[in-house]
């Protein structure tokens, strides 16, 4: 079944660059246009789309209020936000996925009109794919008859009474999120405590201007402190610490065996820029056996190379469950490469990092 999909832009050059380029895409069908919030919402109840491209800023209703308005009229459109690449196109992004946007993307910049909409089909494509499956997945939920997952061993009981503890030092705990993963990290982070006898590394794939806006909106809503690292200095037990978007975050010890945070311009991994397996690899080069290593909601695989890694040296892993992501990607394939201990609901992994770095069994 084609994925029926409603284009909402102010600029009309956007409008026409994302209409061509889903034109011929297979199973994709625009039904219409709006040049404002207004249009948006007027088209949204006629046609029923299953997904909507919305701009975050435009006159006279935002894409800010369209999302409040499908929240308050429970309207189940899925909507992929396109926002400029701006402190203020940040902020505004942020808060549409913690609304319930399923993901975003950047408005490319420059360039002829055949590129723009290269890229803009090379950017929506994956999104679209993704989105068709999280929509078979809940069809399945609802059903009742949800697809297996093929592993590589058996699933892991959430309540594994046998796991040894942490060795090598103080534990570090480490968390790996890609789409779905703002609203993800709002749900989590609250369930940490302030005193955490560890600090938090959060890898969330995003590029520049867009994680600052991120760690303080967590920030208001977690118990612990939440900032966007900075270059050198030492992870603290007890604070989270987000990697500046477009640059990669690793962990390197200090003089006295301190945790020491650094920001690099090393190349993207796995297309990504900060990368999971570059924070997980240094963890597991310079602080061997201390991690809670978490792979939450997200495209691709990355994070499952640092993953094993991670694992010679006794970490402990936790991946979230299937029917609580928005896109089982990075999971799945940390699942599948035998490399997780724990399979949990999102609602769950606070409780068991907590457990990990207590020393309690997970």
């Amino acid at each position: 079944m084609a994925v029926r999909v409603l284009v909402v832009d102010d600029a009309v050059v956007f409008r026409r660059a994302i209409t061509d380029a889903l034109a011929g895409v297979p199973d994709v069908e625009v039904v219409g246009t709006a040049a404002n919030g207004k249009i948006a919402l007027s088209r949204l109840r006629a046609l029923k789309p299953d997904l909507m491209t919305l701009d975050v800023e435009m006159p006279e209703m935002n894409g800010i209020e369209v999302l409040e308005q499908m929240r308050a009229e429970n309207l189940d459109t899925g909507v992929i936000v396109l926002s400029a690449l701006t402190v203020k196109g940040g902020e505004l992004t942020i808060r549409a996925l913690e609304l319930g946007a399923f993901d975003f993307l950047t408005k490319p910049e420059g360039g002829t009109a055949e590129r723009n909409i290269g890229v803009l089909r090379s950017q929506l494509l994956p999104l679209i794919v993704a989105f068709k499956r999280r929509r078979e997945v809940r069809e399945q939920k609802r059903s009742g008859t949800p697809k297996a997952i093929p592993l590589a061993a058996p699933p892991p009981d959430v309540a594994v009474a046998t796991r040894p503890s942490l060795r090598g030092g103080a534990p570090i705990v480490l968390i790996g999120v890609s789409t779905g993963g703002p609203a993800a990290l709002a749900s989590l982070l609250p369930g940490l405590p302030a005193g955490l006898a560890a600090p938090v590394l959060i890898v969330q794939h995003m590029p520049p201007l867009f994680t600052r806006p991120l760690a303080e909106s967590l920030a208001r809503k977690s118990a612990m402190p939440v900032k966007e690292a900075s270059d050198g200095e030492q992870a603290r037990n007890g604070c989270a610490y987000v990697a500046p978007g477009g640059r990669q975050m690793k962990l390197t010890r200090g003089p006295t065996g301190e945790v020491v945070i650094r920001i690099t311009d090393d190349p993207a991994e796995n297309n990504c820029k900060p990368a999971v397996d570059y924070l997980f690899r240094s963890a597991a080069l310079q602080f061997p056996g201390r991690a809670v290593a978490a792979i939450l909601t997200g495209m691709g695989n990355d994070g499952t190379q640092g993953l094993r890694l991670l694992k010679r040296g006794g970490c402990r892993s936790i991946a979230q469950d299937e029917a609580s992501c928005v896109v089982f990607g990075m999971p799945k394939e940390a699942i599948q490469a035998g490399v997780v201990d724990v399979i949990a609901p999102l609602h769950r992994i606070a409780a068991a990092i907590v457990a990990a770095v207590g020393g309690a069994a997970l």
